[in-house]
């Protein structure tokens, strides 16, 4: 039996809930780029997560609730809009096909994320992770072109596809708002005293920038 929407919610936080004991602040430099999944999303709001928490933190669980609503929609879609459901259906068996796939099976925490680190001026990569599966998809034929009559009736069904998506997410979110309270002591337990001792560090460390004594 399909599970409910509200035992998948609980499920991924209590998933997040058990992860963020093991989250540590990354000590490499940051990326320019923000995160399209995570900046604004009503989703981390409804959780109870502010802009000011790292941004893995914030990762972790929009992850876990993005594979719940695409996990909707797919249903969806499956049952109700045929061509999209086709159009899926090939790009997932071109996917299959391609002799390099990074992205397959990460952890919801680097899942979205890029798969290469920013790049420092003056010292180019010989190669990166992304253009490697940018060459494995470049070997495989293109999709068969549409007509315009089929290109209008799947913008339609996408819009569809879309608007189910967001009518899951809204549910999702009054569901997370039960979350917030858990969520909120994690973060002030497992998080916040890292962030606190970062900055003592890094206080300390400015008010005696020639201590001797000093890593």
């Amino acid at each position: 039996m399909e599970r409910s929407l509200e035992t998948q919610v609980d499920q991924a936080v209590e998933a997040w809930l058990r992860w963020v004991p093991r989250w540590e602040p990354a000590t490499h430099r940051g990326r320019v780029a923000p995160c399209r999944r995570c900046l604004g999303s009503p989703i981390l709001s409804a959780a109870g997560i502010g802009a000011n928490v790292p941004h893995g933190v914030q990762h972790g669980l929009s992850t876990r609730i993005k594979s719940i609503v695409d996990h909707a929609v797919a249903e969806y879609t499956a049952r109700n809009l045929p061509m999209l459901q086709h159009e899926l259906d090939q790009q997932a068996e071109r996917n299959r096909a391609r002799s390099y796939r990074p992205t397959d099976g990460l952890a919801p925490e680097f899942d979205g994320l890029p798969l290469d680190p920013e790049p420092v001026p003056g010292a180019p990569f010989l190669f990166t992770i992304a253009g490697m599966a940018d060459d494995a998809s470049a070997e495989l034929p293109p999709l068969p072109p549409l007509t315009d009559e089929a290109k209008a009736a799947l913008r339609q069904e996408v819009a569809l596809a879309d608007e189910y998506a967001n009518m899951v997410g809204r549910e999702i979110c009054g569901i997370l708002l039960r979350h917030r309270l858990d969520i909120q002591a994690a973060i002030s337990q497992h998080v916040e005293p890292q962030i606190e001792a970062l900055l003592a560090e890094l206080t300390q460390a400015l008010d005696s920038p020639f201590d001797p004594d000093s890593p």
